[in-house]
């Protein structure tokens, strides 16, 4: 299995989603899986720009500027698992990890436009995004709107990829105490999952 994470946090190393995946990824390379990282924030995308806007109506599809956009897409359809680990910011995505989504989604490329909507050309893999905030914003503790799940789930859909598992690490602004019951809770909700419980099982 080839596995591409991908990392939006701009606290980096230092994000407990990012460490997290890190480690449940390092338990996949063990069992001699390979493993792709890229870093929307220490190694940014180029925006999307006038010489993109207009090979996209051209319909060219061998167009240079599509050079990074047909670099992250060749990135996804190269693995078999997708994990992405971003924080929530002002309700929904950060800027860094709605860059990347604006150069995957590619007409004629990653889906085609029908009267009924979007329909993905791309394979469906098993995908996992771990979202961590510092508030909540779901369960009965909530005190705001969560548009990043929604937003992020109907995106990756219109390209193809439907199995989508959303972690969510919430309360982390609250201490030491909050921060390890958040990573227990993810940690456990991964491991409910394939391919981290066929390695989880093989290791016990």
């Amino acid at each position: 299995m080839r596995a591409l994470l991908l990392n939006s946090s701009p606290h980096g190393e230092a994000s407990h989603a990012y460490r997290l995946a890190r480690e449940m990824v390092g338990t996949l390379g063990a069992h001699d899986q390979q493993i792709t990282e890229r870093d929307l924030v220490a190694d940014p995308l180029p925006p999307i720009g006038r010489d993109y806007a207009a090979a996209v109506t051209s319909g060219n599809s061998q167009d240079a500027a599509f050079g990074w956009s047909e670099r992250v897409i060749r990135e996804v359809e190269d693995t078999d698992l997708l994990i992405i680990t971003t924080p929530m910011h002002n309700f929904t995505v950060p800027a860094a990890l709605k860059l990347w989504i604006d150069h995957i989604m590619r007409i004629n490329r990653t889906f085609t436009s029908t009267p009924d909507g979007k329909v993905g050309l791309m394979r469906d893999r098993p995908t996992f995004v771990l979202v961590g905030s510092g508030g909540f914003h779901s369960g009965e503790r909530a005190r705001q709107p969560d548009f990043l799940t929604p937003y992020l789930r109907y995106a990756l859909e219109s390209i193809g990829i439907r199995s989508v598992n959303f972690v969510l690490m919430q309360g982390l602004v609250g201490g030491d105490v909050a921060v390890s019951k958040a990573l227990l809770e993810a940690r456990n909700a991964l491991l409910m999952h394939a391919p981290f419980n066929t390695v989880a099982s093989v290791s016990a």
